[in-house]
């Protein structure tokens, strides 16, 4: 194998690792990409690294990824900051020969050798696989953060809804005079090509409600690194914490640092670890949000285990004024993930009537249901009362 074909094997297995991870990589960045590193040095990592960037990256967004990626598939060490030459796979001595290929073999570099480059993708970058299904509370520091990374995939697709507005679609159900009229004009008048209209899809604003109270505290960390990933995905997303107050955290999980915004999250919450008053928290969101409009057509998400400190009555008044003004209410409770666990907590027991669905939230897996559960209510609300709730184990 010379060392074209080394280079090009590793660039199109990074693509396909950067496609996995949500980035829109396709055939003609790739050739971008290999260009760019006819024009370099392959020895020295920044110039790699920015001719990688510049041809495979088009989002800001997606720069965070990238660099990730990029640590684990050519430095072999996803937690290195950098500095470190790149492996091109020029100088891979111990691996045989490539084998010489066969008549009616595919010429599509992405469908070459996949079964002798998969396992190196496995062992350098399968971090999602093994923190998938482990519980949050056992997690340390260093792997939450990576843990963030795995996130960002999640909520790339927010809920949406559809507006008043409409766009230009071939499957639309109506006439677009302008447009017909126009594509009439290049046939003479005769307007033998129609232009149809649909409601254009926007984003529905969805409105966390995270308890970061002393019993939720081996979840919280994890849960606000969440909710930094979704308010940095979305515009129309805001981001709440209560525990014996409520304190909207929107304005602090800006940003592309996820360590540096748990940092001031934790700073700006004064309750942090401390009592848990539900019922306060969200008559203080009612009376001051609510009345702004925050709620008004919004997916409001729950985060909390349902144990009140407060009085119970206050609560339930409170879940139906949400109710009544909110598209739906997503309740997670840590706690569901357990085996055996029923909701007999009185917190609990008095929000389950007024609450859409039901969801575990222990570990990414359980954050997995929660985006799904946010799609499926992005759309028209249901005029029937929820009699029994749906759930994910």
């Amino acid at each position: 194998m010379n060392a074209g074909d080394a280079v090009v094997r590793k660039l199109v297995t990074f693509g396909r690792i950067l496609r996995e991870a949500g980035v829109d990589v396709g055939p003609g960045r790739i050739q971008d990409a290999l260009r760019a590193l006819d024009e370099v040095d392959l020895r020295r990592r920044d110039e790699v690294y920015a001719a990688l960037a510049c041809t495979l990256i088009a989002r800001r967004d997606d720069l965070e990824i990238f660099d990730r990626a990029f640590r684990a598939w050519f430095e072999k060490d996803p937690t290195r900051l950098g500095g470190k030459a790149p492996d091109m796979g020029i100088d891979e001595r111990s691996q045989p020969p490539a084998a010489a290929p066969r008549p009616g073999d595919s010429k599509d570099p992405d469908e070459q050798d996949d079964e002798q480059e998969e396992p190196d993708l496995l062992a350098s970058y399968s971090a999602d696989e093994r923190f998938r299904e482990r519980d949050f509370s056992t997690l340390t520091r260093t792997e939450l953060v990576r843990l963030r990374a795995l996130m960002d995939r999640l909520v790339r697709v927010l809920p949406t809804r559809p507006s008043r507005r409409l766009e230009l679609a071939p499957n639309g159900f109506q006439i677009a005079p302008r447009e017909t009229l126009r594509r009439a004009m290049r046939r003479e008048g005769e307007p033998v090509e129609r232009a149809f209209r649909r409601k254009k899809r926007v984003e529905r604003r969805v409105v966390f409600l995270c308890d970061v109270s002393g019993s939720m505290e081996p979840y919280s960390r994890a849960l606000v690194l969440f909710l930094q990933a979704a308010v940095s995905a979305g515009r129309k997303v805001e981001a709440f914490t209560f525990g014996t107050r409520l304190t909207r955290l929107t304005p602090y999980l800006g940003g592309y640092d996820p360590e540096a915004s748990l940092e001031r999250a934790s700073r700006a919450v004064p309750d942090w670890a401390g009592g848990t008053r539900i019922g306060d928290a969200l008559k203080a969101f009612n009376d001051l949000y609510g009345r702004r409009g925050l709620t008004r057509g919004s997916i409001v998400v729950i985060v909390s285990d349902g144990w009140e400190r407060g009085d119970v009555s206050q609560l339930t008044l409170e879940m139906a004024r949400l109710r009544r003004r909110c598209h739906s209410i997503i309740w997670v409770n840590p706690l569901k993930g357990t085996e055996g666990y029923e909701p007999l907590a009185a917190g609990m027991a008095a929000a389950l009537p007024y609450v859409d669905v039901f969801l575990p939230g222990h570990n990414l897996l359980a954050l997995e249901s929660l985006v799904e559960a946010l799609r499926a209510s992005g759309g028209r609300r249901s005029q029937v009362r929820p009699a029994t709730l749906r759930s994910a184990a």
